[in-house]
């Protein structure tokens, strides 16, 4: 998610590609993830993480290789596919590179560095010293139609961490 959308479960692409994970509207459905005009669950961290979850094992079974199942998240699995049959069915990543888009080209070697900056983040003098403290929360279940400003002034919140915490919602309300 850090190459995909640099941690904002709020992004949308070029492709309309939305969420932490960039989900298309049809791999999202295919996945589980609704949305409408007030929610889209490709913006929720947690549904969308699984989802994502979901699809990266299930190209790893198509490919049987991470590298290839990561290149086919990018850019589909139809488009590696076609880099494996135009490479003379090579199965490897660095054997079909010059096949792949461009983007899909770079996208495995960001996630080997993201990967390695991660790892070795002390060794470079990456380490985060102050780690962010996620605010204060809770669940609660809504069966009707609720604008966001009427929960922040029943709860006492401000309306901007009830945006902060629930990026799905789309609009001011969530729907019944």
């Amino acid at each position: 998610s850090i190459i995909e959308s640099g941690l904002n479960p709020r992004a949308v692409s070029r492709a309309s590609a939305v969420g932490l994970w960039q989900f298309m509207s049809f791999t999202g459905r295919y996945f589980g993830l609704h949305h409408d005009g007030y929610i889209d669950d490709r913006m929720d961290p947690e549904k969308s993480t699984e989802a994502a979850c979901k699809y990266i094992k299930q190209l790893y079974t198509i490919f049987d290789d991470w590298e290839l199942a990561l290149a086919a998240y990018n850019s589909g699995p139809g488009t590696v596919r076609r880099a494996i049959r135009r490479s003379g069915y090579k199965k490897h990543f660095w054997e079909i590179y010059r096949y792949l888009p461009r983007e899909t080209r770079s996208y495995v070697p960001q996630y080997v560095a993201i990967v390695y900056a991660i790892n070795y983040a002390e060794e470079h003098n990456m380490a985060n010293l102050a780690p962010e403290v996620p605010m204060p929360h809770d669940t609660i279940a809504v069966r009707q139609y609720l604008h966001l400003e009427t929960l922040a002034n029943l709860t006492g919140t401000c309306v901007d961490d009830l945006h902060q915490l629930n990026p799905s919602l789309r609009h001011n309300a969530v729907p019944e």
